[in-house]
């Protein structure tokens, strides 16, 4: 029971729809008590031999009237319990999804996609259907049953009223043991959920290399076995909501069989008559109902509670990310200051940077290269504040980042990442994402910055493309254009290419960038790649290798030193000119 104080706060805020609808459910109660007493009246007007047609009719009327009552009742409470119920799912919808907007990187490195899924599509319905069904099979059985109970001991007699609800008792201490396990069996059940989300996620989206590689028979064997746990898992929640069936059925058992006894030598001594026990007989049957949903009450409060401890622990999870005291809402600008001393991922003693430091003025572009795994991406994650907690500063305009409210900060920065996200719309909306009121006019000057607009007026639909899931109908080089001119819309203040035009071809390559330069004149831009040529024309470069800097100045600099650069670049440019040479002779 303590689901329902843990959602108080719900409760509180519903009380009024709550109390309309267990009004309801009483008064339905009440009117389950007409029909067993008019068919007690009934028949003993029948072993009395004295009923008329007047009277029959006059009890007929009765019935429909209070079954027409009874329509309109469970209309009323159906309308306000459920209706209540869907808004708690749509609260904790909302708080989940706005949960996940706001977490940091951290949170999406710990919790897997499936994983959150679950939580917001299974574990909400379990905690809805506490306040839905819950809240019913709550209400309804302790009103049904009570009246019923009353009903038989008023109506008919209380003695053997006690002697029948007396088995009842067992029912309770049957609940207390079984409540406890099926909670940790449910949460064992849910997070087995979670990993056939997460599986199958992981297949769906990665469906290409599976079959590339030829590994579909081996994925299928992998995703059956998280079907077995599931299963496994799934049966012992079930053999232990099983246990309630059976226990209510004997119980009920042996509630008859003092009914038939006790009943039946009341009537041999005449303490009540034969319609009586036809009435108290036709309670304890209406009785059975409130009993059986002890069964399923306790199943669906321990679901709701694990799922309620699932979604809770997901709430509580904070992000690490800085929120100033009186945070910045004012627009970044200025020169970047980066004073990195020393970083390491939340985790990870590993060092991953350490003594790095320089500065870009602002319509200045910084070339960001070294081997993989140098150092690149965290210099970025950094500037972007996946990571907030280094020993340094990262300052725009002589003001520490982390003091500016996290989305003021981020709006300035277009970010062009290697491997880019699409939505399942066409490229129009794409393009102006960040921007939707943006016309066409700019959309298609975006475009053309990153020599994508010919692209898009060769394709039949043109910008009414669709471009299907995660982008699926557009080639690699043309993901990547689209993102960069979803960024270039945006006009952002500091313009960050994380190795974003490594499908593109040199010619392809060089267009963009020149486009690029023309118009960002008096933007600051960042550029990290791994083919040389996208940084040659950057005002300074800087060589990162080790978590370092190794090398740092401009183009012309670092190829007049003996180190990374000059031998990197003397390569990859050997390597497009064997290239070209093979192209020409084909």
């Amino acid at each position: 029971m303590g689901i329902f104080t843990r959602l108080g706060w719900f409760f509180k805020r519903q009380w009024k729809q709550y109390l309309v609808g267990v009004i309801a459910l009483l008064l339905v109660a009440l009117c389950n008590v007409v029909p067993p007493r008019i068919v007690g009246n009934v028949v003993d007007s029948v072993s009395r031999k004295n009923l008329t047609l007047k009277y029959l009719t006059i009890n007929m009327v009765i019935l429909f009237v209070v079954a027409i009552l009874q329509y309109l009742l469970r209309f009323l409470w159906q309308k306000m319990i459920y209706g209540s119920s869907f808004v708690l799912e749509r609260e904790l919808r909302s708080r989940l999804f706005r949960h996940f907007m706001k977490m940091d990187s951290t949170f999406y490195q710990k919790w897997r996609t499936g994983d959150l899924m679950a939580h917001a599509t299974n574990d909400i319905d379990a905690v809805r259907s506490v306040a839905g069904p819950g809240i019913l099979t709550l209400a309804d059985s302790i009103i049904t049953g009570s009246s019923m109970i009353l009903a038989m001991g008023f109506l008919i007699d209380w003695k053997m009223t006690l002697m029948a609800a007396s088995p009842l008792l067992l029912l309770g201490v049957m609940a207390r043991i079984l409540g406890t396990k099926i909670h940790n069996a449910f949460k064992d059940s849910q997070a087995a959920f979670s990993s056939i989300n997460n599986k199958t996620q992981e297949s769906v989206v990665g469906i290409k290399v599976l079959k590339s590689l030829g590994e579909e028979k081996e994925d299928v064997a992998d995703f059956n076995e998280y079907v077995h746990k599931n299963i496994k898992a799934n049966k012992k929640t079930y053999r232990l909501d099983a246990m309630f069936d059976p226990l209510t059925t004997i119980i009920m058992g042996i509630s008859y069989m003092v009914i038939i006894i006790l009943g039946g030598m009341n009537v041999l001594h005449k303490n009540i008559t034969i319609g009586q026990l036809v009435s108290f007989i036709s309670y304890m049957a209406n009785l059975a109902w409130p009993m059986y949903a002890v069964g399923s009450l306790f199943n669906l409060l321990e679901r709701g509670s694990a799922s309620y401890d699932r979604i809770m622990d997901l709430l509580s999870e904070k992000s690490s990310l800085v929120k100033a005291t009186n945070a910045l809402t004012t627009v970044p600008g200025g020169e970047i200051d980066f004073e990195i001393k020393r970083f390491h991922y939340p985790d990870d003693n590993a060092i991953a940077l350490h003594d790095v430091n320089f500065k870009l003025g602002v319509g200045k572009t910084l070339g960001i290269v070294g081997p993989t795994g140098g150092g690149k991406s965290t210099i970025i994650g950094l500037l972007m504040r996946d990571f907030d907690h280094y020993d340094g500063d990262i300052k725009v305009g002589n003001i520490d980042i982390r003091k500016y409210e996290i989305n003021s900060y981020l709006d300035i920065i277009g970010y062009v990442p290697q491997t880019n996200f699409l939505f399942s719309t066409n490229i129009r909306d794409n393009v102006r994402f960040a921007n939707i009121t943006a016309s066409q006019s700019d959309v298609q000057k975006a475009s053309f910055i990153a020599d994508l607009d010919s692209d898009i007026q060769q394709m039949p639909d043109g910008y009414d493309t669709q471009v299907g899931e995660l982008g699926v109908s557009l080639s690699g080089g043309q993901k990547q254009r689209l993102a960069i001119a979803r960024a270039m819309l945006s006009d952002p203040k500091l313009l960050i290419l994380d190795d974003s035009l490594s499908a593109v071809d040199s010619k392809t390559e060089r267009n963009i960038e020149i486009q690029i330069a023309k118009e960002r004149q008096n933007g600051t831009t960042i550029i990290a790649a791994s083919r040389l040529s996208s940084v040659e024309n950057a005002d300074e470069i800087i060589v990162v290798d080790g978590g370092t800097i190794v090398e740092q100045g401009t183009h012309q600099e670092l190829l007049s030193q003996p180190g990374w650069y000059a031998q990197i670049f003397n390569l990859q440019t050997k390597n497009t000119e064997i290239e070209g040479r093979l192209d020409h002779e084909e």
